[in-house]
């Protein structure tokens, strides 16, 4: 008999049956998603009886990459009905594109993004008070952002207020805004006086500095809601500046919908049990460290089994860290693992920026690229270049912008591909 995966679920959930079979939640959800997607009995069939861990393992992970090359029709015995659905409105399509592969076609089921992100808000305190009842939110992120409606045209103000939420911005890429579009984005901002702030997190540090340079404020905002990318330290710090409110991680993907949630950079994710199975898989040998493989619950269309994130996790006494893409670490010549969290804590006290990235050009060359109001202190090279070890060389430059990836993205750590 198998001994069970490992699970970054509430062990309440997964209970391992008497017999060595698969917890009953978990084996319904899998015999679901059979049931409604024809893509996994192609990739692997199931038998009828009740399944055990080995049966599980054996189901293979679904990536990304497949997903592109099969194409998002796969997911469907019969695409036609699905094209109708468009037309009546009963399902909806996002294109997400990562930071590093092909544009992919997530098809979702009207009210699915809804239902699971009130879901997110249920599983965190600080979220829980707007999960069932009307309030005020402005969302600053890509134009093309996660499932939500956002704007593809310059509509005027009141066309962008949505069941109490505004979508703040017109175009992608904060750097290139103009003085006269942050007015008009904080003219908005007081005028809703929202109770949360959700956001990409480099949006909302240039948010963060547009509100400080114009000397107002916003004494509404309860929380803010750091989502779609990765933040680093320097971001949450320029937000409370300007908005002294609890931060939420708010972790997720287009084609998953929201995985964890926690307090930002309190290292106590955890999973939201009701939208997500999470399957934590070793990784590279590290200590507590874990790739995510990710089975979404009571999806219809598109339901995700063992997908593979490509996301890295580390588990910690409190809860998770969201490490990041695999991507976007770096390992040091003798396997030991660098991630922006690292370079967050490497960076010294009295440095300030609104955004960085540390890109590697050559096996010990890197270059720091930041936005600040200030010349970086020269320790910052030498802290960095510590942190990276083995001969590494950092040269800083403050720069006025630094421009996303091709899909809206930001990077905070760009190491050579392998």
């Amino acid at each position: 008999m198998q001994s069970a995966p490992t699970f970054a679920n509430h062990p309440d959930l997964l209970e391992t049956a008497a017999d060595g079979g698969l917890p009953a939640p978990l084996e319904l959800e899998i015999r679901k998603i059979y049931e409604r997607s024809p893509l996994y009995s192609q990739r692997f069939p199931l038998h009828t009886e009740p399944l055990q861990w080995a049966c599980y393992r054996e189901i293979p992970a679904l990536s990304k990459k497949e997903i592109v090359e099969r194409g998002h029709q796969a997911f469907f015995g019969d695409y036609a009905e699905i094209e109708r659905g468009f037309a009546s409105r009963k399902f909806e399509y996002e294109s997400t594109g990562g930071t590093t592969q092909s544009p992919m076609t997530v098809v979702m089921e009207d009210g699915w993004w809804n239902a699971q992100t009130a879901r997110a808000y249920r599983a965190h305190p600080l979220l829980a008070p707007y999960a069932d009842r009307p309030y005020r939110k402005c969302v600053l992120a890509p134009v093309g952002c996660s499932s939500n409606i956002c704007p593809y045209e310059d509509h005027p103000f009141p066309h962008r207020y949505f069941d109490g939420t505004v979508y703040l911005n017109l175009t992608s890429d904060p750097f290139v805004f103009p003085e006269s579009e942050w007015d008009r984005i904080v003219t908005e901002l007081q005028a809703v006086q929202p109770e949360v702030i959700e956001g990409e997190p480099v949006y909302l540090s240039l948010l963060a500095r547009a509100v400080r340079k114009r000397g107002v404020s916003v004494p509404s905002v309860k929380v803010v809601i750091l989502t779609y990318g990765k933040a680093s330290l320097q971001h949450a710090r320029r937000i409370a500046e300007v908005f002294p409110a609890p931060q939420v991680d708010l972790y997720g993907s287009t084609e998953a919908g929201y995985i964890f949630i926690g307090e930002a950079f309190k290292d106590d994710s955890r999973v939201i049990d009701g939208n997500v199975f999470v399957e934590l898989v070793p990784y590279r040998e590290l200590p507590e460290v874990f790739q995510i493989y990710v089975t979404t619950r009571d999806r219809e269309a598109m339901p995700l089994l063992r997908y593979h994130t490509g996301d890295v996790v580390r588990r910690t006494p409190a809860g998770y860290r969201l490490l990041g893409r695999e991507g976007g670490l770096y390992f040091r010549p003798d396997g030991s693992l660098v991630s922006p969290s690292e370079i967050d804590a490497a960076l010294p006290e009295n440095f300030a920026c609104w955004h960085y990235s540390l890109v590697q050009t050559s096996e010990n060359r890197w270059d720091f690229h930041y936005v600040a109001d200030h010349v970086a202190p020269g320790s910052v090279e030498a802290a960095l270049a510590g942190v990276l070890g083995f001969g590494a060389r950092v040269i800083a430059f403050r720069r006025r912008f630094i421009a996303p990836a091709a899909s809206g993205k930001f990077s905070l750590l760009k190491p050579l591909s392998k």
